[in-house]
């Protein structure tokens, strides 16, 4: 039997906004929860699961485990245009790749983090930020980001 097998549910669930809950109750200190995501990996059928040093087991995710809380715009490595910094809901941040935008049902922004291993929900207020930076090509129908003198073509796609 593979070790995926073996791995029981943590009861934990993440909402599509990205909050915690333990047994059906919200898991509101922050030090855990962080705690968690530091740990939390993806297995080889897609799971998400926690793994500790001396524990494993797998957390139900609604849409996304790591949510988008805000944009910040900063000046590219080679200095001839903006760069784009996210602030991710455990508290740490990480540039964009820019290549790795979607958009989603219900017009939903996501985008990969943490070396494109896992998805990341825009919140509604990230998603604003982001979209006045938002261009739309009339001629390919298309909406497209432009950072650093490139156009990132920003697709649809229900994953």
């Amino acid at each position: 039997m593979k070790e995926q097998e073996y791995t029981p549910p943590c009861n934990i669930r993440i909402d599509k906004e990205g909050v915690w809950y333990y047994q059906g109750a919200e898991m509101f200190r922050r030090e855990f929860v962080n705690y968690f995501y530091q740990n939390l990996h993806l297995d080889e059928t897609g799971r998400y699961v926690i793994i500790l040093p001396d524990d494993r087991c797998y957390v139900d995710v609604e849409d996304a485990a790591y949510i988008i809380n805000a944009v910040d715009y900063k000046r590219s490595e080679r200095g001839n245009g903006k760069g784009i910094n996210l602030l991710l809901c455990d508290e740490t941040s990480e540039a964009l790749d820019p290549r790795t935008l979607w958009i989603g049902p219900d017009n939903v922004m996501y985008c990969r983090v943490r070396e494109d291993t896992f998805k990341a929900r825009f919140s509604r207020a990230a998603y604003y930020q982001l979209a006045e930076h938002i261009e739309h090509d009339e001629v390919q129908e298309m909406f497209y980001l432009k950072i650093d003198g490139q156009h990132y073509n920003i697709e649809t796609k229900f994953i």
